[in-house]
């Protein structure tokens, strides 16, 4: 069975939306190098609309030299969206017909790497909650955004999690890995 797993970045005050608004002088090497590490085991990548719409504007001009842009635009992607159309643009990308959850578990199922929902809180949020997430991953910068959506709501279910690993990186990065609790 394929582990399903997501990252995201996330502030000490929670917000994990537009992280690119307060993680850009706090990423370093060896967060780089952790990230790398995942890309490599990553086959196949899960998004959401509108992680899919930000990106898709943004990453098929980026420069593909080995890094992030190399990665995702050549890696098989997979869209949850009811509102985009069948026929997606960028390259590798695909709109998951039917039930999402449905398709995540026939996915897991197959063979592959591991699989990485990213570009989409409402996707991992779904995603946690059905059971279907092996592994997540917040990488806390080290600052207070202020604002911003957060991954968890008031009135979300009680889901235990297992902190199953915990790096510090260079800048004060903590990189915390979760497995879901049996």
């Amino acid at each position: 069975m394929r582990k399903v797993m997501a990252g995201l970045f996330h502030s000490i005050d929670g917000a994990v939306e537009a992280p690119h608004l307060f993680q850009f002088d706090s990423f370093d090497d060896d967060l780089g190098v952790l990230l790398t590490g995942v890309q490599q085991r990553v086959s196949d990548v899960l998004l959401g609309r509108v992680g899919y719409q930000e990106w898709a504007g943004y990453w098929p001009n980026a420069q593909a030299d080995g890094d992030f842009a190399g990665f995702i635009n050549a890696v098989p992607k997979h869209v949850a969206s009811e509102t985009l159309s069948a026929k997606l643009a960028w390259s590798n990308a695909r709109l998951i017909e039917g039930d999402l959850l449905d398709f995540v578990r026939r996915l897991k199922a197959g063979d592959g790497g591991e699989i990485a929902a990213m570009g989409g809180i409402s996707l991992v949020r779904q995603l946690l909650f059905a059971g279907l997430l092996d592994e997540l991953v917040l990488i806390t910068h080290p600052v207070v955004a202020g604002s911003g959506r957060r991954l968890f709501e008031p009135g979300d279910p009680t889901t235990r999690l297992v902190l199953v690993d915990s790096v510090k990186t260079q800048k004060g990065n903590v990189v915390s890995t979760y497995a879901l609790r049996p």
